[in-house]
């Protein structure tokens, strides 16, 4: 069988797929709202650059390229999600970037359904210049309506997880067929595992982008706005970003925690507030004082545990606090952000699990600005050291600020590549629009 025969049947198989799986999708409730406009009965607006952000970590990266990007030109750029969650930070920034004079129109749509049919459509509907795919965005039906109108796509801050890689190298002969115009990764591991999936000729590597959106040394001198409620005497330790898997751990580290450290406050943070239920059973099983964060009127007594069920101040409380425990690393979930305590000027206690912050780098580790212990048992111990030795927070803060800012770079480079790349394009047709009235 011939290249264009194989792409032709595998397409078609994969067609047949989405049209069977749409009807089914219907049913989830998360794509109730976006149902149509994923098929398409809501047509996209034209632009010269689209850019796809998955869901709301992209989205906050879409908005930091955008608002970094100074084209030539006039240029609208539509940027297209899955989640509402991405959608509602974009419509959130939508106003303030197209309030600058970069001559930038920002247009934001839902990610259509990636059957080929669709995508051709909606390829065919916006007409861009270039796409952009946020970190792992392959859509094999994107892609390959793309390379029908000649449009080029690129993935830009690039990263693959083995696991990923896995389930894409089961169609990697279609992927290979369809395959993006250019990749810049974030890592060697992640460069070789796109290179093993597409080729090395169009893999090279960028700085991540993440790295430029943390705090600087100066956002972080903020004073914290909780400090009326933990007394500046008392010892206090967060257990931040906590899993539904790894819960009965963090309840045992809040044991041996107050088993040696009675008067401590402890702060406990879910990642998912849909958990404070299950925890107010929990600790009111336990023994000791609790209370839930929005009913704390006042300074909190010692030895108290906060159950935390206001969002939005994890940042606030790592500014006070002395030690901290980030989750979704004692169970193989991949890890929550531990850069936030870091830029802080805490040190960090987490578990084994962290896949989804290889980005940052294990010098990290080494380093010392991240302490990471096999289980709940060594993290604890780790977070009793933190208790009676307790670091000078300016020198962890700059510390922090030198590693991160010898990292810093990605958004000013793939702005620049974009650009390039659209002025050349625009010179193109501008050049052929004079020769043919020539």
């Amino acid at each position: 069988m011939n290249q264009y025969g194989f792409l032709k049947i595998a397409l078609k198989f994969y067609d047949l797929g989405w049209q069977l799986l749409i009807p089914v999708l219907r049913i989830s409730s998360r794509l109730r709202q976006s149902f149509e406009a994923r098929k398409l009965l809501v047509p996209l607006p034209g632009a010269g650059l689209w850019i796809q952000a998955a869901s709301g970590g992209e989205a906050y990266l879409a908005c930091s390229l955008i608002r970094k990007l100074s084209p030539a030109r006039p240029l609208r750029i539509l940027v297209t999600t899955n989640t509402r969650q991405g959608m509602d930070i974009l419509e959130k920034a939508r106003a303030d970037i197209c309030a600058g004079s970069s001559g930038i129109t920002l247009l934001l749509g839902w990610c259509p359904f990636d059957r080929p049919e669709i995508m051709k459509k909606a390829v065919g509907q916006v007409n861009p210049g270039l796409v952009v795919l946020l970190e792992t965005e392959i859509w094999p039906g994107l892609l390959y309506a793309l390379k029908i109108r000649k449009r080029p796509a690129w993935i830009i801050n690039g990263r693959i997880t083995p696991k990923s890689l896995f389930f894409y190298q089961i169609c990697r002969r279609l992927l290979q067929k369809v395959r993006p115009e250019k990749i810049l990764a974030v890592s060697e591991e992640d460069s070789a595992r796109f290179a093993g999936l597409f080729g090395k000729d169009i893999v090279s590597m960028m700085p991540n982008m993440k790295f430029d959106s943390l705090p600087t040394e100066k956002d972080g001198d903020q004073k914290s706005a909780l400090a009326e409620l933990i007394d500046s005497k008392a010892k206090f330790i967060i257990l931040g970003s906590v899993r539904r898997q790894e819960e009965n751990k963090v309840k045992n580290i809040i044991k041996h925690v107050h088993s040696h450290y009675p008067d401590a406050i402890i702060g406990l943070f879910p990642r998912h507030m849909h958990r404070i239920n299950h925890w107010k059973h929990e600790l009111a099983a336990m023994e000791g004082s609790w209370q839930l964060r929005s009913k704390l009127g006042s300074a909190a007594k010692t030895g108290t545990i906060i159950l935390w069920d206001k969002f939005g101040e994890l940042s606030h409380a790592y500014q006070r606090a002395d030690a901290v425990f980030v989750g979704g690393s004692l169970a193989p979930l991949g890890g929550q952000n531990f850069l936030e305590p870091v830029v802080q000027g805490c040190r960090p206690v987490i578990g084994p699990y962290w896949e989804n912050f290889l980005w940052v780098g294990k010098e990290i580790f080494s380093r010392g600005l991240v302490l990471r212990e096999n289980n709940w048992q060594a993290a604890a111990r780790q977070l009793l050291n933190q208790l009676e030795n307790t670091a000078e927070k300016e020198n962890m803060r700059t510390k922090a600020n030198r590693y991160i800012a010898a990292r810093r770079g990605g958004t000013k480079k793939a702005c620049h590549m974009i650009e390039e790349y659209l002025m050349h394009q625009g010179r193109q047709r501008r050049s052929y629009g004079q020769s043919r009235i020539a």
